[in-house]
């Protein structure tokens, strides 16, 4: 930090992992409601790929802009604080997400996107697990709101995302029918705790689902797959039920007619983004979830791989292809 340089993954045009480039860059300065830290681990996640395609370059939700510092999602040690902050002290250990700028020595992080990581829990598990635990958890308690007694189809439960999905929706009491692209992630979700686990190849698994619901279906179905499972889950969900599509992995679809809905049994769709539930406190609230679920055992998350900097092209093209079941992370 000396020189007031430092190392940074940046992209200065949208593309395949080719386009990413390690420059040296001016280490940032926070404003008032920021904080600047330095970087330990950092996550790697779809929407570090997304963001390297440009799925976000018209994003209101997510407006990031070329040149950018890939990586939202990481945990270091705050260095220095905005005139704005408070509760912040130099020293304290911190993770984020929806934050870019992570894939570098050093980032600014807004306050309100920041968690303080307990003691006993590692910068590497903090920077792990903070987006997608999140995530499953805004998703279980506040968008489904799953309680004793509810049922809900969960696909890619062996995904990141997944696997957070099925440990809280069987914390919440739910009943859970989780789908894996091959046996071997099946067994992924079972081991954590599914009460059902099916293959989703060409939409196979319908059949199933209204066969262990007695033919009425899920009350919540949780889809990150899109084009590929969507139409076929509205057939999974019971009347007046709902439809979660949180992702997009095998496409989007551009030609829903909101009138197949009502002919489905008059379903709720939904579209959520983290973005919008992690204000005002919500980002603490929700991490404190998650870590005390790892401290406690409760809520397990795999490390799959660690990379360093220099083998970031590495990881996202092992993302992208799905080679591996469980979280990567870049360590700084």
């Amino acid at each position: 930090m000396a020189d007031g340089f430092m190392k940074a993954v940046v992209i200065e045009e949208y593309g395949g992992p080719g386009v990413v480039q390690i420059r040296d860059l001016p280490i940032p300065v926070p404003g008032p409601s920021e904080v600047l830290v330095k970087v330990a681990v950092a996550g790697v996640n779809f929407m570090d790929v997304h963001t390297r395609q440009g799925k976000y370059e018209y994003s209101r939700t997510y407006p990031v802009s070329l040149p950018c510092v890939l990586g939202m999602e990481g945990a270091g040690t705050v260095v220095k604080s905005g005139n704005a902050v408070s509760g912040i002290a130099d020293g304290d250990r911190v993770a984020w997400c929806i934050s870019w700028g992570s894939y570098a020595e050093y980032v600014c992080v807004p306050q309100s996107r920041l968690a303080r990581i307990p003691e006993g829990l590692s910068f590497e598990l903090a920077a792990a697990s903070l987006f997608q635990g999140a995530t499953a958890h805004y998703l279980v308690h506040d968008v489904a709101r799953l309680s004793p007694g509810s049922r809900c189809l969960i696909h890619a439960a062996s995904g990141c995302v997944g696997q957070l999905l099925v440990q809280m929706a069987k914390r919440a009491g739910a009943m859970v029918i989780a789908t894996a692209g091959t046996l071997e992630k099946a067994a992924v979700a079972r081991q954590l705790g599914a009460d059902h686990a099916l293959l989703y190849g060409n939409g196979g698994f319908v059949e199933s689902v209204r066969d262990i619901t007695g033919g009425t279906g899920v009350d919540v179905a949780f889809d990150a797959v899109g084009k590929a499972t969507l139409r076929d889950t509205f057939k999974c969900v019971r009347k007046r039920g709902l439809v979660v599509n949180f992702g997009s992995v095998s496409g989007s679809i551009s030609d829903l007619d909101p009138i197949e809905l009502g002919e489905a049994g008059s379903l709720f769709l939904t579209r959520p983004r983290l973005a919008d539930h992690i204000q005002d406190g919500e980002a603490q609230r929700r991490a404190e979830y998650v870590f005390s679920g790892l401290l406690d055992g409760s809520l397990r998350v795999e490390i799959a791989e660690r990379y360093g900097m220099g083998h970031v092209l590495e990881a996202h093209e092992q993302l992208e292809t799905r080679q591996r079941i469980g979280k990567a992370v870049l360590v700084i």
